[in-house]
C-alpha cells in the first residue's frame, strides 16, 4: 500500500457484498467538516448485527468503497462552520447515520446533534461498546413501548428476549434503574443467564423452550410490555399468549415476515424500532439522540450502569473486523465486542 499522506486516512471498506473476506484495508480522502458536523479522530468502533446484514446485501456505489461501522469513540479534530456544542479536543461517543460512510476509518465526520460526550469514567473500548445499543433501548423503552405509562391491569412486567446481546444488556439496565418495572430477560446457556442476572434481571427463562408457560409460572400475572430483539418469528406466537390485553410489543430484528393478526383479539400495540431513523430523516427531535447518550453517560459515571463490553478483539484492521463480523454472524456474542486503535 502506498504511503500515506496528511489528507488520508485508513478505513476499512468493500466494494461488493459478501462473505467476511470482502472486507479490506484501504486508504481514503479525509473528509473535511462543515454545517453541523464534526470531524472524529476514531479510537475505537464496535460491532453491531447492523454492520454483517449491510456487508452481506449492500453494495458500494460505482468505483467507491463502502465503509461500515456505527458505534465509535473518539476526539474531535475539526467542526463545521454551524456546530455549537462541541470543540476542538471534545472526548466523544455516538452511533452514526444509516445513509453516511461509517466509523470503521481514522476520521468520521458526524452531526453533532447525535453525539454525545464521552463516559469520563470509562476508556475508549469500554465507551464504544455502548452508543447503538443504548440509543435503540432507550428509544424503544421510553418513546416506543411507553413503559412509564402503565397498562391497565397487567403485570407491571417487561420480558426482554434475547436479554444477553447487545441491546438486551443495556435494555435490563436501563429498566432497572430508571423504571420499577419487573424486567424477566430471557436466555438459553448457563453463561449468559448468569451474564443478564449480573445486569439486574429479576427473573431469567429460557427461550429454547416455550416462554409463556415460564412466565406463568412466575405467578407475576400477564406482563404489559414485551421487548423482542431476536429471533421474534420464532417467538411471536408464544408472545401472543403471554403478553397482557392492551399490552405493548416492540421489536428490532427482521423477520421475513411478521403476522400481527393474533394480536388483535388482546388489541396489542406493536412498535418497530430502528434507532437510524431520526438521524435518517433529520427528524425535529433528532437531537434527542445526544441528550439521551448524555443521560446514559451520567448513568454510567455514577455507577448506576455498566458498559456492556465482553471483549475487546484487537486493532481497527481487516483482519480484526472480519472475525468480529464472523462471531456476531455466529448467533453467539455476549454483550459487545470491540475493536480498538489503528
Amino acid at each position: 500500500m502506498p504511503e500515506q499522506t496528511p489528507e488520508q486516512m485508513k478505513a476499512i471498506a468493500y466494494r461488493k457484498p459478501g462473505a467476511v473476506e470482502v472486507l479490506e484495508d484501504v486508504t481514503l480522502d479525509r473528509p473535511v467538516p462543515a454545517g453541523r458536523d464534526i470531524l472524529v479522530e476514531v479510537a475505537a468502533v464496535s460491532v453491531n448485527p447492523v454492520d454483517t446484514k449491510v456487508r452481506r446485501g449492500v453494495a458500494a456505489e460505482d468505483g467507491q468503497w463502502k465503509v461500515l461501522g456505527w458505534d465509535a469513540v473518539g476526539r474531535v479534530a475539526g467542526i463545521g462552520d454551524k456546530v455549537e456544542g462541541f470543540k476542538v479536543g471534545d472526548a466523544v461517543y455516538y452511533a452514526g447515520s444509516l445513509i453516511r460512510p461509517g466509523t470503521n476509518s481514522q476520521f468520521h465526520l458526524v452531526d453533532e446533534r447525535i453525539v454525545g460526550r464521552k463516559p469520563e469514567s470509562l476508556g475508549d473500548a469500554e465507551a464504544a461498546a455502548l452508543p447503538l445499543t443504548s440509543i435503540t433501548a432507550w428509544e424503544m423503552l421510553f418513546d416506543r413501548l411507553d413503559v412509564r405509562k402503565p397498562v391497565p391491569g397487567a403485570a407491571n412486567a417487561i420480558v426482554i428476549v434475547g436479554g444477553a446481546g447487545g441491546v438486551g444488556s443495556i435494555a435490563i439496565q436501563l429498566a432497572r434503574q430508571l423504571t420499577d418495572l419487573t424486567v424477566i430477560a430471557t436466555a438459553s446457556r448457563e453463561e449468559t443467564k448468569d451474564w443478564v442476572r449480573a445486569l439486574g434481571a429479576h427473573h431469567v427463562i429460557d427461550h429454547s423452550q416455550p416462554i409463556a408457560a415460564q412466565v406463568d409460572a412466575l405467578g407475576l400475572g400477564q406482563p404489559g410490555f414485551v421487548f423482542s430483539t431476536t429471533q421474534t418469528d420464532r417467538h411471536i406466537a408464544e408472545i401472543v399468549e403471554l403478553i397482557a390485553p392492551q399490552g405493548r410489543f416492540g421489536l428490532i430484528d427482521d423477520p421475513e415476515t411478521l403476522d400481527i393478526k393474533p394480536f388483535k383479539r388482546k388489541s396489542i400495540s406493536i412498535h418497530w424500532e430502528l434507532m437510524y431513523t431520526r438521524p435518517i430523516f433529520e427528524t425535529a427531535d433528532m437531537a434527542e439522540q445526544g441528550r439521551l447518550l448524555n443521560e446514559v453517560a451520567g448513568l454510567i459515571d455514577a455507577g448506576r450502569i455498566r458498559t456492556t463490553l465482553t471483549e475487546v478483539m484487537g486493532p481497527i484492521d481487516a483482519a480484526t473486523l472480519q472475525k468480529a463480523h464472523a462471531l456476531i454472524e455466529s448467533g453467539k456474542a455476549r454483550g459487545k465486542v470491540v475493536l480498538e486503535g489503528f
